[in-house]
């Protein structure tokens, strides 16, 4: 059976356009196929501030992978890349998360799904509301317009 699931791409190491374009390749070549992506959008760190800008963008993937092979994959896509997990939200060349599946609720050690920080984010909203503005969230039950109506994060994200 094929699942319906969008994910973010973020990275501020390197040349990040080019880092999201491979990962792309990647998920392509691994997981599924890409159904639709958002532009490209420029925005300050977000967590440690401390670091350069974040290139982001946000696909939407049909796929034949459960939410644990899912994140195992996309792992492996990371590490593939050359990311290293040394301290939270430090700069990395790439970062895969998934913001949904289907419309799944899943809460264990090492999968949340929805994204838990999902909602407070503009630089996952605003790419998310470019292809599914509608797509209602799971547990908070508001789409991810109104989400992004309500967002107390201010940090400005550029198209590019």
């Amino acid at each position: 059976m094929l699942y319906t699931g969008y994910l973010l791409l973020g990275s501020n190491m390197g040349h990040s356009i080019k880092n999201l374009q491979k990962a792309s390749t990647l998920i392509e070549q691994q997981i599924g196929e890409i159904i639709q992506t958002s532009s490209i959008y420029k925005t300050a760190a977000w967590g440690n501030t401390q670091q350069d800008d974040f290139y982001n963008q946000v696909l939407k993937i049909s796929t034949l992978l459960t939410p644990d092979q899912l994140l195992t994959e996309l792992l492996e896509i990371e590490m593939q890349m050359g990311r290293k997990r040394i301290k939270k939200w430090e700069s990395r060349i790439i970062d895969l998360d998934i913001l949904y599946y289907e419309d799944r609720i899943i809460s264990k050690d090492h999968l949340s799904i929805p994204h838990p920080h999902l909602h407070q984010r503009r630089f996952t909203l605003v790419p998310l509301c470019e292809i599914c503005a509608t797509f209602i969230h799971p547990i908070l039950g508001q789409t991810n317009y109104e989400l992004l109506q309500i967002c107390e994060d201010n940090l400005i994200v550029e198209k590019l």
